[in-house]
């Protein structure tokens, strides 16, 4: 990329060139600094690959002036809004109220990690013109002039992987990202095999989920005759679950052979992985009317309770047809919190897919569709792998379904990093 920006920033002391006035706290809107996802994806992506395949030979220099302009401006701005927010944070006015106070401490927070980078970049910049500088002083010097080469080498290599950095850091954040979830795993083909992949599908999100520290809480499932699922739906609770998880949205499919299978064939079935943000009443809010709530009697566990009390309960929303039925809880209220809870994610979801079908039918660099209803992976016994058809990268099947997800999921989170990042060139471009 090559971006050597100026080290001519203004510096706190030269602040007072801008206006006094207490500046409103500005969301500056960047990719989450603190997740251990940004400093992976770093060393995937490369200095111009978001360039490498959709653009033309010509269009690519242009391109990376583009976002390189962009960047610089959006890097001084950031920085701007970083010296104004401490200062207002020692406002004695602000000091006195906690809750500004917190309010402006966080937005510091949110992107100081980015400033620090970017003046580490000033820095570095400035260093490899002076030893440029000097290298053309000592070239009748060969051991000297070896040694500064190799400098000059070294801060290259770091501002290049500084710079990729600052890049991820840029792109915008999804809102939903720090968001739980509402996992809903559907067998689809396959008759019974459906059923008990549905159940291994859910087993390998429960082993990835205790390895990142999550909980999961089964809120409902229907318990196929041959074992796993019909369909399961639980709530993953933790740090920023669907960040992580919304790329394992679509349709997984496994070739093995069934242990219902006495023939010994391979057979292909299907189960539908639906990854739903969990909302609030403030997000979806649902007509009592358009509700048909219905009670009875729960199965399983839950005491004398649920034989004599009817605990379960089943929704059905008129206006989409979605059916809801929860018996997991041991009071028909706390049924009736999870379904409802269950039914505005489903709600969601459906508005989600619609936005995010526009934001895809745009990129030219397309990453999968983000559609329910796509196969994303197949995973094959016989070659112990599994095949992700949006990468095209194939990944080891028994780590995988031990719940070892993040070489796949840091994949994707590299690749739809990559596709922004040429979006965003082209329609600096355009």
């Amino acid at each position: 990329m090559g971006v050597h920006m100026r080290a001519g920033m203004a510096s706190a002391a030269g602040c007072t060139q801008y206006s006094r006035a207490p500046p409103p706290v500005v969301s500056v809107c960047i990719s989450s600094t603190r997740s251990p996802l940004l400093d992976r994806a770093v060393h995937t992506l490369s200095v111009g690959e978001c360039f490498r395949h959709n653009t033309t030979q010509r269009a690519r220099p242009v391109a990376c002036r583009a976002l390189e302009g962009y960047m610089e401006e959006k890097l001084k701005s950031t920085e701007f809004t970083f010296l104004e927010l401490q200062m207002r944070m020692a406002d004695p006015e602000v000091a006195g109220d906690s809750r500004e106070f917190q309010r402006v401490a966080k937005a510091a927070s949110d992107i100081e990690d980015l400033v620090n980078s970017y003046r580490k970049h000033l820095a570095l910049s400035a260093q490899l013109a002076e030893s440029q500088a000097y290298l053309k002083e000592v070239q009748g010097d060969v051991e000297m002039a070896e040694f500064t080469r190799e400098e000059i080498g070294e801060i290259t290599g770091e501002l290049t992987t500084l710079e990729i950095k600052l890049k991820l850091m840029l792109l915008p954040r999804d809102p939903l990202d720090e968001r739980d979830i509402m996992l809903e795993i559907r067998g689809g083909a396959g008759g019974d095999e459906a059923a008990i992949w549905a159940g291994d599908l859910y087993r390998m999100y429960c082993r990835y989920a205790a390895k990142q520290g999550w909980q999961v809480i089964l809120l409902s499932c229907t318990s196929a005759e041959a074992g796993g699922y019909k369909e399961v739906i639980a709530q993953v609770v933790g740090d920023s679950v669907y960040s992580k998880l919304k790329w394992e949205a679509g349709v997984h499919r496994v070739q093995r052979v069934p242990a219902t299978e006495a023939a010994g064939r391979v057979h292909t079935s299907t189960a539908t992985v639906c990854i739903m943000p969990e909302v609030d009443e403030v997000d979806v809010q649902i007509l009592p009317n358009d509700v048909d709530v219905k009670f009875a009697r729960a199965s399983g566990a839950g005491g004398q309770n649920v034989n004599k009390v009817e605990t379960a309960v089943d929704l059905m929303h008129k206006p989409t047809g979605i059916r809801v039925f929860c018996q997991e809880q041991r009071t028909q209220a706390q049924n009736k919190e999870r379904a409802f809870a269950i039914l505005r994610a489903k709600l969601y979801e459906i508005e989600l897919q619609k936005q995010q079908a526009e934001i895809y039918a745009k990129r030219k660099n397309q990453v999968g569709t983000g559609d329910r209803s796509e196969k994303i992976k197949t995973y094959n016994y016989k070659d112990s792998r599994v095949s992700d058809h949006r990468l095209k990268m194939n990944f080891d099947l028994d780590k995988t379904v031990e719940g070892e997800l993040d070489d796949p999921i840091m994949a994707m989170v590299a690749a739809d990093q990559q596709a922004q990042l040429m979006e965003l060139a082209e329609s600096l471009m355009s």
